[in-house]
Protein backbone atom coordinates (compact mmCIF):
# COMPACT_ATOMS: atom_id res chain seq x y z
CA UNK A 1 0.00 0.00 0.00
CA UNK A 2 3.37 2.35 -0.17
CA UNK A 3 3.38 5.09 1.79
CA UNK A 4 -0.95 5.93 1.56
CA UNK A 5 -2.72 6.55 4.98
CA UNK A 6 -5.52 4.74 3.40
CA UNK A 7 -6.19 2.44 1.19
CA UNK A 8 -7.10 3.44 -2.79
CA UNK A 9 -9.89 1.52 -4.00
CA UNK A 10 -11.80 1.20 -6.92
CA UNK A 11 -15.08 0.47 -7.94
CA UNK A 12 -15.77 -0.52 -11.72
CA UNK A 13 -19.72 -0.79 -11.67
CA UNK A 14 -22.72 0.66 -12.91
CA UNK A 15 -25.16 3.21 -11.29
CA UNK A 16 -28.47 3.37 -8.67
CA UNK A 17 -29.88 6.51 -7.98
CA UNK A 18 -31.29 6.00 -5.30
CA UNK A 19 -27.65 4.60 -3.81
CA UNK A 20 -28.60 1.19 -2.56
CA UNK A 21 -26.51 -0.27 -4.68
CA UNK A 22 -23.55 0.62 -7.63
CA UNK A 23 -21.25 2.70 -7.08
CA UNK A 24 -22.78 4.67 -4.88
CA UNK A 25 -23.14 2.22 -2.25
CA UNK A 26 -19.74 0.75 -3.23
CA UNK A 27 -18.13 3.94 -2.13
CA UNK A 28 -20.12 4.47 0.71
CA UNK A 29 -18.77 1.02 1.87
CA UNK A 30 -15.54 2.28 1.10
CA UNK A 31 -15.72 5.25 3.37
CA UNK A 32 -16.79 3.24 6.24
CA UNK A 33 -13.91 1.01 6.24
CA UNK A 34 -11.44 3.99 6.21
CA UNK A 35 -10.71 3.45 2.78
CA UNK A 36 -10.09 6.24 -0.17
CA UNK A 37 -12.76 5.32 -3.00
CA UNK A 38 -12.56 6.37 -6.89
CA UNK A 39 -15.27 5.15 -9.39
CA UNK A 40 -15.96 4.07 -12.90
CA UNK A 41 -18.80 3.94 -14.40
CA UNK A 42 -19.93 0.76 -16.73
CA UNK A 43 -23.72 1.66 -17.01
CA UNK A 44 -26.42 4.45 -15.90
CA UNK A 45 -29.02 2.62 -14.90
CA UNK A 46 -32.17 4.08 -13.69
CA UNK A 47 -33.45 1.73 -10.88
CA UNK A 48 -34.93 1.88 -7.57
CA UNK A 49 -35.82 -0.45 -4.68
CA UNK A 50 -38.66 -1.47 -6.79
CA UNK A 51 -36.63 -2.85 -9.89
CA UNK A 52 -34.45 -1.65 -12.83
CA UNK A 53 -36.34 0.76 -15.23
CA UNK A 54 -33.67 0.89 -17.78
CA UNK A 55 -30.00 0.86 -18.95
CA UNK A 56 -27.52 2.99 -21.05
CA UNK A 57 -23.99 1.68 -21.67
CA UNK A 58 -21.87 4.26 -22.44
CA UNK A 59 -19.51 3.62 -25.62
CA UNK A 60 -16.95 1.33 -24.69
CA UNK A 61 -13.81 4.06 -25.15
CA UNK A 62 -15.81 5.82 -22.24
CA UNK A 63 -15.04 2.97 -20.25
CA UNK A 64 -11.19 2.45 -21.43
CA UNK A 65 -10.98 6.71 -20.81
CA UNK A 66 -12.33 5.94 -17.06
CA UNK A 67 -9.82 3.27 -16.36
CA UNK A 68 -7.05 4.43 -17.86
CA UNK A 69 -7.62 8.20 -16.24
CA UNK A 70 -7.43 6.68 -13.17
CA UNK A 71 -4.36 4.10 -12.93
CA UNK A 72 -2.60 6.64 -15.17
CA UNK A 73 -2.41 9.17 -12.13
CA UNK A 74 -2.92 7.05 -8.73
CA UNK A 75 -2.15 3.90 -7.40
CA UNK A 76 -4.77 1.58 -6.64
CA UNK A 77 -4.85 -1.00 -3.63
CA UNK A 78 -7.29 -3.11 -4.19
CA UNK A 79 -10.66 -3.19 -7.28
CA UNK A 80 -14.41 -4.26 -7.27
CA UNK A 81 -16.00 -4.99 -9.91
CA UNK A 82 -19.66 -5.49 -10.10
CA UNK A 83 -22.24 -4.95 -13.29
CA UNK A 84 -19.94 -5.01 -16.39
CA UNK A 85 -22.84 -5.63 -19.36
CA UNK A 86 -21.52 -7.00 -22.07
CA UNK A 87 -18.81 -8.64 -23.70
CA UNK A 88 -16.92 -6.30 -24.85
CA UNK A 89 -17.22 -4.51 -21.28
CA UNK A 90 -15.58 -7.85 -19.61
CA UNK A 91 -12.53 -7.70 -22.17
CA UNK A 92 -11.80 -3.84 -21.48
CA UNK A 93 -11.90 -4.47 -18.07
CA UNK A 94 -9.68 -7.58 -18.24
CA UNK A 95 -7.05 -5.96 -20.53
CA UNK A 96 -6.90 -3.05 -18.62
CA UNK A 97 -6.38 -5.18 -15.02
CA UNK A 98 -3.29 -7.17 -17.58
CA UNK A 99 -2.39 -3.60 -17.61
CA UNK A 100 -2.33 -2.30 -14.76
CA UNK A 101 -1.78 -5.72 -12.22
CA UNK A 102 -3.64 -4.13 -9.04
CA UNK A 103 -2.88 -6.29 -6.16
CA UNK A 104 -6.55 -7.45 -5.20
CA UNK A 105 -9.39 -7.74 -7.57
CA UNK A 106 -13.02 -8.89 -6.00
CA UNK A 107 -15.78 -9.62 -8.70
CA UNK A 108 -19.53 -9.51 -7.89
CA UNK A 109 -20.84 -11.24 -11.03
CA UNK A 110 -24.18 -9.07 -11.63
CA UNK A 111 -26.35 -11.16 -14.52
CA UNK A 112 -29.58 -9.27 -12.75
CA UNK A 113 -31.27 -6.72 -11.11
CA UNK A 114 -32.59 -8.63 -7.80
CA UNK A 115 -35.98 -6.44 -7.06
CA UNK A 116 -37.19 -7.55 -10.64
CA UNK A 117 -35.08 -10.12 -12.18
CA UNK A 118 -34.16 -8.03 -15.11
CA UNK A 119 -31.47 -9.40 -16.69
CA UNK A 120 -28.16 -6.97 -17.06
CA UNK A 121 -25.86 -9.10 -18.60
CA UNK A 122 -25.36 -9.60 -22.57
CA UNK A 123 -28.21 -6.89 -23.67
CA UNK A 124 -28.42 -6.77 -27.09
CA UNK A 125 -25.84 -9.65 -27.66
CA UNK A 126 -25.61 -13.41 -27.31
CA UNK A 127 -26.22 -14.14 -23.95
CA UNK A 128 -23.50 -17.27 -24.02
CA UNK A 129 -20.46 -14.47 -25.77
CA UNK A 130 -21.13 -12.21 -22.93
CA UNK A 131 -20.82 -15.24 -20.33
CA UNK A 132 -17.71 -16.64 -21.82
CA UNK A 133 -16.37 -13.23 -21.58
CA UNK A 134 -17.57 -12.90 -17.97
CA UNK A 135 -15.64 -16.35 -17.06
CA UNK A 136 -12.41 -14.76 -18.63
CA UNK A 137 -13.08 -11.91 -16.00
CA UNK A 138 -13.13 -14.10 -13.28
CA UNK A 139 -10.43 -15.59 -14.19
CA UNK A 140 -8.36 -12.58 -13.50
CA UNK A 141 -9.78 -11.96 -9.98
CA UNK A 142 -8.53 -12.99 -6.66
CA UNK A 143 -12.43 -13.69 -5.21
CA UNK A 144 -15.70 -14.22 -6.86
CA UNK A 145 -19.01 -13.40 -4.97
CA UNK A 146 -21.41 -15.28 -6.90
CA UNK A 147 -25.17 -15.88 -5.78
CA UNK A 148 -26.24 -18.77 -6.90
CA UNK A 149 -28.24 -18.51 -10.05
CA UNK A 150 -24.65 -16.53 -11.07
CA UNK A 151 -22.88 -19.65 -9.23
CA UNK A 152 -24.68 -21.83 -12.02
CA UNK A 153 -23.96 -19.70 -15.17
CA UNK A 154 -20.56 -19.22 -14.84
CA UNK A 155 -20.03 -23.18 -14.12
CA UNK A 156 -22.84 -23.86 -16.73
CA UNK A 157 -24.50 -26.33 -14.86
CA UNK A 158 -28.13 -26.29 -13.39
CA UNK A 159 -28.88 -24.35 -10.17
CA UNK A 160 -28.24 -26.08 -7.07
CA UNK A 161 -31.06 -27.93 -4.92
CA UNK A 162 -28.89 -27.66 -1.87
CA UNK A 163 -26.40 -26.62 0.66
CA UNK A 164 -24.12 -29.88 -0.83
CA UNK A 165 -24.30 -28.87 -4.08
CA UNK A 166 -23.62 -25.42 -4.02
CA UNK A 167 -20.15 -26.25 -2.27
CA UNK A 168 -19.14 -28.93 -5.13
CA UNK A 169 -20.52 -26.69 -7.79
CA UNK A 170 -18.00 -24.00 -6.15
CA UNK A 171 -15.56 -25.94 -6.08
CA UNK A 172 -15.87 -27.24 -9.27
CA UNK A 173 -15.65 -23.65 -10.57
CA UNK A 174 -12.71 -22.47 -8.26
CA UNK A 175 -10.82 -24.61 -9.54
CA UNK A 176 -11.50 -24.47 -13.35
CA UNK A 177 -11.07 -20.53 -12.85
CA UNK A 178 -8.03 -20.89 -10.64
CA UNK A 179 -9.26 -18.03 -8.00
CA UNK A 180 -11.54 -18.16 -4.99
CA UNK A 181 -15.10 -18.64 -5.09
CA UNK A 182 -16.98 -16.82 -1.93
CA UNK A 183 -20.47 -18.56 -1.25
CA UNK A 184 -22.62 -16.87 1.26
CA UNK A 185 -24.95 -18.37 3.22
CA UNK A 186 -27.68 -15.78 2.90
CA UNK A 187 -29.57 -18.31 0.61
CA UNK A 188 -30.22 -21.20 3.02
CA UNK A 189 -32.64 -21.75 5.73
CA UNK A 190 -31.64 -22.01 9.29
CA UNK A 191 -30.51 -19.50 12.45
CA UNK A 192 -27.07 -19.06 11.22
CA UNK A 193 -25.65 -17.66 8.00
CA UNK A 194 -22.46 -19.18 7.08
CA UNK A 195 -20.26 -17.69 4.49
CA UNK A 196 -17.57 -20.76 2.83
CA UNK A 197 -14.80 -19.03 1.06
CA UNK A 198 -13.14 -21.80 -1.56
CA UNK A 199 -9.89 -22.36 -2.64
CA UNK A 200 -8.87 -23.25 -6.47
CA UNK A 201 -7.63 -26.15 -4.41
CA UNK A 202 -10.96 -27.14 -3.24
CA UNK A 203 -10.01 -26.19 0.25
CA UNK A 204 -12.48 -24.23 2.43
CA UNK A 205 -12.96 -21.66 4.89
CA UNK A 206 -16.39 -21.30 6.56
CA UNK A 207 -17.07 -18.20 8.61
CA UNK A 208 -20.32 -18.63 10.22
CA UNK A 209 -22.59 -15.37 11.37
CA UNK A 210 -25.95 -14.86 12.39
CA UNK A 211 -29.48 -14.62 10.05
CA UNK A 212 -30.85 -11.31 10.11
CA UNK A 213 -34.42 -11.44 9.16
CA UNK A 214 -35.28 -8.21 7.37
CA UNK A 215 -36.60 -7.40 3.93
CA UNK A 216 -33.94 -4.51 3.47
CA UNK A 217 -31.58 -6.22 1.58
CA UNK A 218 -31.42 -4.21 -2.01
CA UNK A 219 -27.30 -4.20 -2.81
CA UNK A 220 -26.35 -6.68 0.02
CA UNK A 221 -23.98 -8.06 -2.83
CA UNK A 222 -22.54 -5.10 -3.66
CA UNK A 223 -21.79 -4.38 -0.24
CA UNK A 224 -19.91 -7.42 0.72
CA UNK A 225 -18.09 -7.45 -2.20
CA UNK A 226 -16.81 -3.81 -1.85
CA UNK A 227 -16.24 -4.60 1.99
CA UNK A 228 -14.04 -7.08 0.44
CA UNK A 229 -11.70 -4.58 -1.58
CA UNK A 230 -11.70 -1.99 0.78
CA UNK A 231 -10.50 -4.20 3.66
CA UNK A 232 -7.79 -6.81 2.06
CA UNK A 233 -5.04 -3.81 1.68
CA UNK A 234 -5.01 -3.87 5.69
CA UNK A 235 -6.29 -7.17 6.07
CA UNK A 236 -3.33 -10.56 6.34
CA UNK A 237 -5.45 -12.69 4.48
CA UNK A 238 -8.93 -13.57 2.60
CA UNK A 239 -9.73 -15.59 5.51
CA UNK A 240 -9.60 -12.53 8.01
CA UNK A 241 -10.83 -10.19 5.40
CA UNK A 242 -14.18 -12.22 4.74
CA UNK A 243 -14.59 -12.25 8.81
CA UNK A 244 -14.40 -8.57 9.12
CA UNK A 245 -16.66 -7.93 6.53
CA UNK A 246 -19.09 -10.03 7.29
CA UNK A 247 -19.42 -8.93 10.89
CA UNK A 248 -19.84 -5.19 9.06
CA UNK A 249 -22.68 -6.59 6.77
CA UNK A 250 -24.51 -8.19 9.60
CA UNK A 251 -24.53 -5.12 11.32
CA UNK A 252 -25.49 -2.95 8.27
CA UNK A 253 -28.77 -5.74 7.30
CA UNK A 254 -29.52 -5.05 10.81
CA UNK A 255 -29.54 -1.88 10.60
CA UNK A 256 -31.37 -1.00 7.18
CA UNK A 257 -34.57 -0.49 8.27
CA UNK A 258 -34.23 2.09 9.96
CA UNK A 259 -32.88 4.78 6.96
CA UNK A 260 -36.96 4.18 5.32
CA UNK A 261 -35.73 4.44 2.07
CA UNK A 262 -37.90 3.41 -0.69
CA UNK A 263 -40.84 1.51 -1.43
CA UNK A 264 -39.63 -1.84 -1.90
CA UNK A 265 -37.05 -3.91 -0.24
CA UNK A 266 -35.00 -1.35 1.08
CA UNK A 267 -30.82 -0.93 1.05
CA UNK A 268 -28.53 -1.62 3.95
CA UNK A 269 -27.17 0.61 5.98
CA UNK A 270 -23.54 0.91 4.82
CA UNK A 271 -22.93 3.50 7.66
CA UNK A 272 -24.04 1.06 10.42
CA UNK A 273 -21.98 1.68 13.58
CA UNK A 274 -21.44 5.62 12.49
CA UNK A 275 -23.66 7.67 14.33
CA UNK A 276 -26.04 9.90 12.41
CA UNK A 277 -26.27 13.80 13.08
CA UNK A 278 -28.32 14.62 15.69
CA UNK A 279 -31.34 16.89 14.62
CA UNK A 280 -31.79 20.09 15.30
CA UNK A 281 -35.35 22.09 15.54
CA UNK A 282 -33.51 25.66 15.57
Amino acid sequence: MSTSSRPRVLTIAGTDPTGGAGVAADLKTFAAHGAYGMAVVTALVAQNTRGVRSVYDPPVQVLVAQLDAVSDDVTIDAVKIGLVGSAAYARAIGAWLDRVDPPHVVLDPVLGASAAGRPLLGRGERADEALVALRDLAARADVVTPNVAELAALAGAPPPASGAEILELSRALAGSLDTRVLVTGGHLGGRRSPDTLVAPSGAVVTVDGERVETAHTHGTGCALSSALAALRPVRPSWEATLRDAKTWLTGALRDGGRLDVGRGPGPVDHLSGISAPERRTT
